[in-house]
């Protein structure tokens, strides 16, 4: 494997700097494809696998996600590692890593899908009479 796509996770947390800074807005203002820092960070309490995100703006972003991190930390230990922000979805930001030197690639962005199931025309019908009720 040779990149990598993975979530930023704790995007809700406050940075240290007591709310001068917002990481879900710096991930709002990341474009796609702008370098990201990864840093180890092996004295976090909750995962000695920890790795930070940073934006080229030195603001935290959040994390790697666990699933991904100590496969990610083991391959930095050993390898060139490089990354860039990906992307925005909804409430999720994702970035896209690269092992053994090289810029990543920025994979084809993927459309919005609905969340829904297609209604058979019985369905709709029902639900549109119950909004005439409610109206």
């Amino acid at each position: 494997m040779s990149e990598l796509t993975t979530s930023i996770v704790g995007l809700d947390f406050p940075n240290e700097d007591k709310s001068k800074s917002s990481r879900v807005m710096e991930c709002m203002l990341c474009r796609p494809g702008e370098m990201v820092e990864l840093r180890l960070e092996p004295k976090t309490p909750y995962d000695q696998n920890a790795i930070t995100v940073w934006s080229r703006r030195g603001v935290q972003m959040g994390y790697v996600s666990a699933e991904h991190a100590r496969l990610i930390g083991k391959r930095m230990d050993k390898d060139e590692v490089s990354a860039i922000f990906q992307t925005m979805h909804r409430s999720r930001a994702y970035i896209r890593i690269r092992f053994g030197g090289g810029l990543p690639t920025l994979p084809d962005p993927v459309p919005d899908v609905p969340n829904y199931a297609p209604q058979d025309e019985a369905s709709a019908a029902a639900g549109a009479r119950s909004l005439r009720i409610l109206s």
